[in-house]
Formats: structure tokens, C-alpha cells, sequence
């Protein structure tokens, strides 16, 4: 098991920060990017440029520290940083062997494998060429079969029926529900937890983020949250990443709000990020203002009323 990292960071002060996330919380519960003429071209390139930059060093300016940069490689052992566990769980139902009992972070660049991110990647591609948002992201569903399209959702296997065997392959299901398997165990590992008594819970879901404008709040994905909070049955979340900060997408990295300082993890395919849901991880995504940027939010509960099954190509 890896070993913890103690920080000195505390737990977030949830009434000092509830105005921060009261938004965000309640849009997720609700629910593109010659001469003097030629001359006066390249000024306003050179401003844009200028004002590009400026801008996202402004972004930068608020990461008090980077715990894990896309360039590193985490293998074989997870990096963990622990964090005090909340009072959160004190409101649900406690499963021993499950419920958080010692809370924390941590990323692993050991568990999926670069090519297999781009497989689940193509996968994704595949689905969401089918639809998609608007603006800003965009969600597949393989469980439940949700799909965006415009600005609502629609039902994938029913909406485009037997056209999804030329979309699906069986073995893009067995690899998925692998993938799952695998981050299941290493959670489990991790935080000490027997892994028999972690169920898969809604939402899981790909999606893909553009710097096209949101459309809808549904599609707000920038919010400041708390899982818990959000979606009741949530007690691990884990973030897959299938594309790479930097050279895929500017923006984008997971932000975890401390009350002492932002901490963020830049995504690198392959790459997972995983946590504890309660508001010892108040966490935002920032907003990408290049390319697109692919992930799998892959989520855990402890009680068996809200498990769900893994997909099946129908």
C-alpha cells in the first residue's frame, strides 16, 4: 500500500466557503471554440498574444501547489495525500469496511496504460460524434445511455437503436468494465477498504470539455463542488484521463480548493486521480480555453441501494 503523505493542509471551512460552491452545487443538482493594413494585422496578433499569455499566468496565479504535473510519471505506487476526513459521512448510513475512515488524494500513472486511454479515448470520440452539447461539456453515459445533444439528453441505445453496433464493439465493454475493475482495486488498496463492499454509482460518465460557451448551466462544468454534497450516494471519486494537459487542451487541470491554498493535478493520459468525496475535497475543474479534453468520472458508493451494474452493448 502506498504510503501517506501528510500535509499540513486542513480541512475546508465549509461556512467560509459556501458562497464559492452554493452555485455550483445547486447547477449540478438541477441537473467553439499588405502595408499599413498588414501592419495593423500584426499589432492586434501581438496583443492577443500578449493578452493570451497574461491570461493564463493569471490562471497559474492561484495554484498555491502542483501535486502531480502531467510530465511526471507516478508508477508502480499511487501518490497519496492524506487530508482529515469531514463530518460528512456522519449523515448517511455508515458501512463499516467501506465508509471513509481516513480520507485523502492520490494519483497513479501505474494502473492504465497510455494505449488503453487511447482506446477508451476513440471510444468516446465515437459516442459523442453522435450528438454532444452546444457548448461547453459534453456527457456519455454507457450506463445509463445518456447522451447530450443540444441542450438536453437523450437516450443512446434508444434514440439511434441498432446503429450503436456500428458505433460499439463488445471488446470496447469488456475493456471498459476492466478499467473499471482495476480502479476499483487500487481505491480499495489505497484507503484500506474491503473491495467487495464497493458498489459503482451513478453518475459515471466520459465527457468531453471545449472552450465553446456553455449553452446551459447542465453544462456549466467549472463550478466549484463537493461530491457528497452534490450526489448523495458518492463516497470515492475517481477521475480517468484520457488526453494530455498542454498538448491536448490548455486549461482543464482538477483544482483541489484547501483552505490553505488551490492544489491541482494536471491530466496526462492514462493518468488517475482519485479522492475521497466529502467536502475534505471541495474541488473545481478549470475552464479549457484550447483544444479538447477527455475524461472518465468513474464513482463509488458503499451502499448497495444505489449500485449500479456495469454497461453491456445491447
Amino acid at each position: 500500500m502506498a504510503l501517506l503523505r501528510e500535509r499540513n493542509t486542513k480541512a475546508p471551512n465549509v461556512s467560509e466557503i459556501e458562497k464559492k460552491i452554493k452555485r455550483g452545487n445547486a447547477l449540478r443538482q438541477g441537473s467553439s471554440w499588405r502595408g499599413s493594413r498588414g501592419l495593423l494585422a500584426l499589432l492586434l496578433i501581438s496583443v492577443c498574444a500578449v493578452a493570451t499569455w497574461l491570461y493564463v499566468t493569471s490562471l497559474d496565479g492561484d495554484i498555491a501547489e502542483t501535486l502531480v504535473s502531467q510530465g511526471e510519471l507516478v508508477s508502480p505506487k499511487p501518490r497519496v495525500y492524506s487530508v482529515p476526513c469531514s463530518d460528512d459521512y456522519e449523515n448517511y448510513k455508515r458501512y463499516p469496511g467501506c465508509t471513509p475512515q481516513k480520507c485523502g488524494r492520490a494519483v497513479t500513472d501505474g494502473v492504465v496504460t497510455r494505449e488503453e486511454a487511447q482506446v477508451l479515448r476513440r471510444l468516446a470520440e465515437r459516442g459523442l460524434a453522435l450528438a454532444g452539447s452546444e457548448g461547453g461539456a459534453s456527457i456519455l453515459d454507457l450506463h445509463s445511455g445518456a447522451l447530450s445533444m443540444g441542450k438536453q439528453f437523450v437516450n443512446i441505445y434508444r434514440y439511434f437503436g441498432d446503429q450503436i453496433k456500428t458505433v460499439f464493439k463488445p471488446e470496447d465493454f469488456e475493456l471498459y468494465r476492466d478499467v473499471r475493475g482495476r480502479i476499483q482495486a487500487v481505491i480499495a488498496e489505497t484507503f484500506g477498504l474491503d473491495q467487495s463492499l464497493m458498489y459503482l454509482t451513478k453518475p459515471t460518465f466520459f465527457s468531453r470539455i471545449n472552450s465553446t460557451a456553455a449553452k446551459t448551466q447542465h453544462d456549466e462544468y467549472w463550478h466549484p463542488h463537493i461530491d457528497k454534497v452534490t450526489y448523495g450516494s458518492f463516497d470515492y471519486t475517481s477521475l480517468l484521463y484520457l488526453s494530455d494537459y498542454g498538448s491536448d487542451f490548455i486549461g482543464g487541470r482538477f483544482v483541489f480548493m484547501d483552505q490553505s491554498g488551490n492544489r491541482t493535478v494536471e491530466p496526462r493520459a492514462g493518468r488517475i486521480s482519485f479522492f475521497s468525496s466529502g467536502s475534505e475535497n471541495l474541488h473545481r475543474v478549470e475552464k479549457v480555453t484550447w483544444g479538447t479534453r477527455y475524461a472518465i468520472t468513474v464513482s463509488f458508493t458503499c451502499d448497495p441501494a444505489h449500485a449500479i451494474s456495469d454497461p453491456t452493448l445491447p
